[in-house]
């Protein structure tokens, strides 16, 4: 990461912090006509790449490339996982799942190394795309299941997991019917740099109405969810629009900036700092922070932020506490 602008003098320090791959979008022409996405053009961006998530007028949420077909610098033909029609011109591109470990950087170029510039396009959020309905008899753990904008992948340590397509917090969502006794969902995953990590949910009790339950903590991967004892009701598992951060930011004025859906006011939305109790509980919340856009994510509006960075981030003074947050649970 650059560093302070007295480098000169005190020379660099590395630090580990961005992405061995970074993300990336683009915008194309194109349409869709069953799997099969025709790419006339390139308008911005990056080439266009396997994996990525696709959005645009008329393209079904949570469409992604997962075959190469034919063609020549991004212009040709690819396969898509969702059958569908779709005529639009202007196709966004965004490669927000396939984020990698943090990197080292150790060149300093002076104060342009106290901002941090978080980027990405959140897919809309599902209420149900990391576990389907099922209604628990017992004490078990749910059977996942990745649905829209999230994917099924095997670590290198042999755990499958349910990637989503940015780190962000899951809801429990419960069909109405009466709960007689509040159950606890113990979540387990991993985070944006592969930490694992644990977060304990109440389903609460409800009566008349569908419940929603959202989690605190940002995930990027799930391995399990188990459920404390039997539910009398349906139950799902899906994303929010609660957000994670990529640094820890422990104040909001370090949140120099925030820009959503191509709108140069700030966005009004909802920043949590992070939490300091070291280490992390299963009970408390995000260890970088979170933030909650203003209006909800379609897989085309883009949050950009501005991120002041301290002495204990950058610099050599830096620490892995100070950059990412105090130890998961």
């Amino acid at each position: 990461m650059p560093q302070f602008s007295d480098d000169l003098f005190l020379g660099t320090a590395q630090t580990f912090m961005g992405l061995s791959y970074n993300s990336t979008e683009c915008v194309v022409v194109g349409s869709i006509s069953g799997t099969t996405l025709t790419v006339t053009s390139l308008l911005s961006g990056d080439p266009v790449t396997v994996g990525s998530f696709i959005g645009g007028s008329g393209v079904t949420a949570g469409t992604q490339i997962t075959a190469f077909l034919s063609g020549t610098g991004g212009v040709g033909t690819y396969t898509v996982n969702t059958s569908q029609t779709a005529s639009s011109t202007n196709i966004y591109l965004s490669n927000n799942a396939y984020l990698g470990d943090p990197a080292p950087m150790d060149l300093g170029v002076g104060p342009l190394g106290r901002i941090y510039i978080f980027d990405l396009i959140p897919q809309t959020l599902q209420t149900a795309n990391i576990a389907a309905s099922q209604t628990p008899a017992g004490a078990a753990n749910l059977t996942l299941t990745a649905g829209t904008s999230t994917q099924s992948v095997v670590r290198t340590d042999g755990t499958t997991v349910v990637q989503l397509d940015c780190p962000r917090a899951v809801q429990l969502t419960t069909v109405s019917g009466t709960i007689g006794t509040s159950r606890n969902l113990t979540v387990s995953g991993y985070d944006y740099y592969g930490q694992a990590m644990t977060e304990v949910i109440a389903t609460g009790t409800t009566s008349t109405s569908v419940a929603n339950v959202a989690g605190k903590k940002a995930f990027y991967q799930i391995s399990s969810i188990a459920i404390n004892g039997s539910l009398p009701v349906a139950i799902t598992v899906g994303t929010t629009d609660v957000l994670g951060l990529p640094v820890r930011v422990v104040d909001a004025g370090y949140v120099v900036s925030v820009g959503w859906n191509n709108t140069l006011a700030r966005d009004a939305g909802t920043f949590t700092a992070a939490v300091t109790t070291n280490p992390a509980t299963s009970s408390t919340g995000d260890v970088r922070g979170t933030y909650v856009p203003s209006s909800a994510s379609n897989g085309i509006k883009r949050l950009v932020m501005g991120i002041g960075l301290n002495g204990i981030q950058v610099g050599p003074n830096a620490t892995r506490t100070g950059a990412l947050g105090v130890t998961q649970a």
